[in-house]
């Protein structure tokens, strides 16, 4: 992997403190009893251009263990009456065999599905989310939380941004510069934010798409808290190419920059599916996903534990704890038979000419920690599994799991 340096800036060189803050005794063990739930933010249906019913899309994650689910199309929200051709649905599908309608009367019944018209005009009304609610929602065990992939650009940029828990619709506001594209948006969710008194998430998706996105631009934009470290569309170059970083790399060049030069918090990375292909094609479900830990599976409350990082990311390996407690990042893997881990700890150091995302220890343990020394701007840990991902996104990728970086917040408490 290429080392990418980072000129930190005289603002953290000689930094010499202790870079990690602990919570107390009894906050710690609040947090540790509480539950992980599983979900995914970043979903297509037909009432963009995903090609399966969004019914159909919200059956497949609750079949497949997920507790909640944001079906975050492109500058629409799932309200009011939307009719589509079954011309236009078939012409989506990727792959042989039965439609996507008569799979979708064959699982739903005809009593469910609502069709108008004959032959080339005939067509079939999507369901909204509140009707897609009171078929699937169940207290404590499944949830949909409202979304949008504001879907906006500036010149070759693509600038596309998820808002979870909104509950009015946000087109895309445009900008003079891709920094600017991005702000001018976040404002709008940031405003809907404080006028409904909830929180409401914003994640910068696949930064990489057509390179939209370089380390400075992710950290220049210190409103943005969130964005995806993993996306599984095959298309949004996820490990780069020769000239450009992969996503990873971007979080920790950006990270490097937030937190050493503009004393700035961290981002926080996401797994997503960005799930558009359900009947053949390879933007398939399933690929990643966030564990949340949150008091119980309601939307505020899952949004405020993202907010506070109480998540990890996956592609497919479970963590049953992650803690940062007395100068000691540590997990607990959740061991599969015949499977081995690999736990780096990765960081960013103070001082001039520092390289963004070293590698600080590894580890093949089920409960690796790692001890700070002191000079760390953040650390992070990824866990690489040696099972093969079974819907791989790319060649050779394998199942993973990413926390988030921590020991930040003392740094620019001393910094200040």
């Amino acid at each position: 992997m290429r080392k990418y340096h980072l000129l930190l800036g005289a603002a953290v060189l000689g930094l010499g403190v202790s870079l990690f803050w602990t919570r107390s005794p009894e906050k710690r063990e609040e947090v540790k009893s509480l539950p992980w739930f599983k979900g995914n933010t970043h979903t297509h249906t037909l009432w963009s251009d995903g090609n399966d019913f969004p019914d159909m899309v919200v059956d497949w994650y609750k079949e497949q263990g997920y507790d909640f689910l944001a079906l975050s199309d492109h500058n629409i929200l799932s309200r009011g009456e939307k009719w589509m051709k079954s011309a236009s649905i078939k012409g989506r599908q990727k792959s042989a065999g039965a439609s996507a309608l008569e799979k979708y009367r064959e699982r739903f019944g005809e009593d469910w599905v609502e069709v108008r018209g004959e032959g080339e005009s005939e067509e079939v009304r999507l369901k909204t989310l509140d009707e897609l609610r009171a078929e699937f929602e169940e207290e404590g065990s499944f949830l949909l939380v409202e979304a949008e992939e504001i879907t906006d650009r500036f010149e070759r940029h693509q600038v596309h941004i998820n808002a979870l828990n909104l509950e009015e619709v946000i087109p895309p506001q445009k900008g003079t510069s891709v920094v600017e594209t991005v702000r001018n948006n976040l404002r709008m969710v940031r405003e809907q934010s404080e006028r409904l008194g909830k929180p409401i998430i914003a994640h910068l998706n696949h930064p990489n798409f057509h390179f939209s996105f370089t380390a400075e631009q992710l950290a220049e934009v210190v409103e943005e808290q969130f964005f995806e470290v993993y996306n599984g569309h095959p298309g949004i170059n996820h490990l780069g190419d020769e000239t450009h970083p992969g996503d990873e790399q971007l979080w920790d060049m950006a990270n490097a920059i937030r937190v050493g030069k503009l004393r700035a918090p961290p981002l926080y990375g996401l797994a997503t599916d960005d799930s558009h292909d359900y009947h053949g094609g390879n933007v398939s479900p399933g690929r990643g996903w966030i564990m949340v830990r949150a008091e119980s599976l309601q939307a505020d409350l899952l949004m405020k534990s993202m907010e506070s990082g109480e998540f990890y990311s996956s592609s497919g390996v479970t963590l049953k704890e992650v803690f940062f407690r007395e100068g000691v990042v540590g997990l607990e893997i959740e061991e599969q038979p015949g499977v081995v881990y690999k736990t780096q700890f990765i960081g960013t150091r103070t001082g001039e000419g520092a390289a963004a995302g070293e590698e600080f220890a590894v580890s093949e343990s089920l409960q690796p920690v790692y001890r700070v020394r002191g000079d760390e701007l953040y650390v992070r840990a990824r866990v690489t599994s040696s099972r093969n991902h079974p819907n791989p996104s790319y060649a050779e990728q394998k199942e993973q799991a990413w926390t988030q970086p921590v020991g930040w917040k003392k740094v620019i408490s001393n910094i200040r």
